[in-house]
């Protein structure tokens, strides 16, 4: 029987362990963090392509018939290319090598977290927050072209859209801020240290000033969840301007979404087992990670390291 798979360049992705393991907490399931190479923000698509798929094959020969790439990196640079190009010919030769028939499937964290949006935003003034990577692939904004925002009805199909400051009656407004301290911050521990509060408000101000309507934020790192009291409490200024900002983490999201393919596609639910199991793996010092990794999710965790 066969495992979830969650992948992440560091520990970010336990955000949406945590939350998809609250949600089903029956499955087994295996998480790699990719610590001695994080963080991925500041690659070229190809170093994020290539360390991506390395996971993704990694987990695969380890039993995972499906894969959350839980890195908005790794789904915004990698996901797509690892779709078209390398699940096919993965899938064909596991159906060739296996007796049973076998299929994986790899999914990301950006789709679910888009689709939360219009439920959100009064203003369709919406912000993200992301790595430099993430960001310069306009991965958000490609996705948010398909499900736009109408102030009069809500969700619609897609409808005029706009990522510069400029839309079309009826559409989003959506504005991009590159974040590259918030990850280094976190990798490091000194999240919590009020060094970073200047780094919070550095980036928060900076995307506000580009659009002081935006009433919505999109957490788009599954590492800035954990920067997320310090964001609420500068925010707090925000209502001075009569305008309440709120943001979107992505755990709950993807975990959900997650339970809806499942429900969907028994072709891999049927594959999973059922011993309500987690092991985690590091390609870092696995004491280190197994010290972070603790503090992250409030409970003991033991890792093993390996190389990719």
């Amino acid at each position: 029987m066969a495992k979830i798979g969650i992948f992440d360049s560091g520990y970010g992705g336990l955000t949406i362990l945590e939350a998809i393991r609250k949600q089903l907490p029956e499955y087994d399931y295996l998480y790699l963090g990719d610590n001695a190479r994080a963080p991925y923000g500041t690659h070229s698509f190809d170093v994020i392509y290539r360390y991506t798929l390395e996971a993704v094959n990694y987990l695969i020969d380890h039993d995972c018939a499906l894969i959350i790439l839980a890195c908005n990196t790794a789904s915004a640079k990698a996901l797509r290319t690892i779709q078209q190009k390398d699940l096919p010919e993965i899938n064909h030769q596991l159906q060739i090598t296996n007796h049973q028939s076998r299929r994986v499937n790899v999914l990301g964290v950006i789709r679910p977290t888009v689709e939360a949006v219009p439920t959100i935003t009064k203003t369709g003034h919406v912000g993200i927050l992301a790595t430099p990577a993430t960001v310069s692939s306009e991965s958000y904004v490609l996705e948010l072209e398909k499900i736009s925002y109408s102030p009069q009805d809500g969700p619609t199909a897609k409808r005029s859209y706009s990522a510069n400051g400029l839309t079309a009656e009826g559409g989003l407004v959506v504005t991009q801020q590159a974040c590259p301290m918030w990850v280094p911050l976190i990798e490091s521990g000194e999240h919590l240290n009020d060094g970073a509060d200047y780094f919070v408000d550095k980036y928060l101000t900076e995307i506000l000033a580009k659009d002081p309507q935006i009433d919505t934020l999109v957490l788009g790192c599954t590492h800035y969840p954990l920067l997320l009291e310090k964001i609420n409490r500068n925010l707090e200024m925000s209502r001075s301007r009569g305008l309440e900002i709120k943001t979107i983490a992505q755990g709950s999201l993807v975990a959900a979404s997650l339970a809806d393919y499942l429900a969907r596609h028994p072709e891999y639910r049927d594959q999973l087992s059922l011993n309500g199991t987690c092991h985690y793996l590091t390609t870092e010092n696995a004491d280190r990670f197994s010290q972070s990794a603790s503090l992250f999710l409030n409970s003991p965790i033991l890792a093993s390291h390996i190389d990719l």
